[in-house]
């Protein structure tokens, strides 16, 4: 009896052994790589996770503002694990192998009739590059939420900066890719949830700019709280909606280091979306387009509360007979909500601002007028602001993507000089002031 237990310890021993040296390690993880096709190159990070019932992917990349997005279609079976992420137009289909004992990741993406193949490799967690912070504040008796990101290694008085909120429903997660991006470059950078957005309290359409705006004023005071930077090492940043409070905040906060206006028009929302509009639909409306314009204009200026709604239905049925009436855009008269927000303009508060000003504006810009810089540029004259630059990038459209010409357009990127633009004026500004 002792001698067959004997036998059967060793046999159990062997096993183990056995099954340690052939185990793989787990293929969950973050895996990184370069995916290249022609003159487009992008960094992307697919990160592979795994609960008790079931695998998600996500997929990242900071060049593309991208951000864990989660794939969809998810299916293992064995060495081979796929997914797919869809877009508005376009269907992302990767098939993958995992190789070289869980450490690599190759696979195909196959987008419209194009194929591609791509290596990705394992990376270690990003802690040591960057740490975040969930924080809750007041403002206005609403209980808002945002999110710090603290570069690595951290630094006493770093310099700060905070990505203010722009328009429509998007929450935080919409600036996250920017805020890690800058974070990794040394900045402490802060993110939050706008009123009535992600889990902050409010309704953010019944707002005015200026409300809005003193959101973002309390948001900032709880960064400099919070972190231990005074403001006059913090600098603040907005893109299109958002651009245009940057004026209004530095002249509520005038410690404040500097601001960054990206795509900002030079005009009020209102003549901004109007712009769009027409932009949009020249092509179609061809001759009529002027006429087309000046009736949509009327449009806009009943949603921003300036005429009534019953002007409007006077001049839907003026222009009833005229060709191009089914091809103008004319909400439901009962459902329009007064915005008051398309009377903002940013100009009388460039006119009084006094510091460092950066304004990037992309030459492919269909949204804000063309001669926005200009206007702003002029503002800034009168205010005797002597510390401004104005960037124009070519090729650069109204969320700073580049969509000049590419060998793989199904992904949009950044444009390749929108981040080191705003760095290097960032580093000149803290060498000289």
């Amino acid at each position: 009896m002792t001698k067959y237990l004997y036998v059967f310890l060793i046999l159990a021993i062997v096993s183990c052994v056995d099954k340690s040296k052939t185990e793989l390690p787990e293929p969950t993880g973050k895996y990184s790589g370069i995916f290249k096709k022609g003159n487009f190159e992008d960094s992307i990070t697919i990160d592979i996770e795994r609960d008790s019932t079931d695998w998600k992917v996500f997929f990242s990349s900071l060049q593309q503002n991208a951000n864990r997005i989660p794939f969809r279609e998810v299916e293992v079976n064995g060495d081979s694990i796929n997914f797919k992420l869809q877009s508005d137009f376009y269907t992302y289909s990767f098939k993958n192998k995992f190789e070289n004992n869980n450490t690599e990741l190759r696979g195909t993406l196959a987008v419209d009739t194009v194929e591609i193949q791509y290596a990705l490799f394992k990376t270690m967690a990003d802690e040591k590059v960057l740490s975040a912070e969930d924080i809750g504040y007041e403002s206005n008796g609403l209980h808002l939420n945002g999110t710090i990101f603290y570069p690595a290694p951290q630094k006493d008085n770093n310099m700060g900066l905070i990505i203010v909120t722009s328009s429509g429903n998007s929450d935080r997660s919409a600036s996250r890719a920017e805020a890690q991006l800058f974070a990794k470059q040394g900045f402490t950078t802060f993110i939050y949830d706008k009123r009535g957005t992600g889990i902050s309290e409010g309704n953010w359409p019944m707002a005015s700019i200026e409300e809005l705006a003193s959101d973002d004023i309390n948001a900032i005071k709880r960064f400099s709280e919070k972190t231990t930077i005074p403001l006059n090492l913090i600098g603040i940043k907005g893109s299109s909606q958002g651009a245009t409070k940057i004026p209004y905040i530095l002249n509520e906060l005038k410690e404040l280091k500097y601001g960054i206006a990206v795509s900002c028009p030079g005009t009020t929302l209102l003549e901004s979306d109007l712009n769009y509009w027409k932009n949009r639909n020249t092509k179609n409306l061809g001759i009529n387009i002027e006429q087309a314009t000046s009736f949509e204009r009327k449009v806009f200026e009943t949603i921003a509360g300036n005429i009534s709604k019953e002007t409007l239905e006077k001049e839907i049925n003026l222009i009833k007979s005229q060709d191009w009436y089914n091809m103008v855009w004319i909400p439901k008269l009962d459902e329009i909500e007064i915005d008051k927000k398309l009377n903002f303009t940013p100009i009388p508060y460039f006119e009084k601002t006094k510091q460092p000003v950066l304004i990037v504006q992309g030459s492919l810009d269909e949204i804000i007028p063309e001669d926005s810089h200009e206007v702003i540029t002029e503002a800034l004259k009168k205010a005797q602001n002597k510390n401004y630059e104005i960037v124009l990038l070519q090729g650069a459209s109204h969320s700073m993507y580049d969509i000049g010409q590419s060998d793989f357009p199904y992904w949009s990127k950044i444009h390749p000089e929108y981040v080191a633009t705003l760095e290097n004026w960032i580093n000149t500004i803290s060498v000289t002031n």
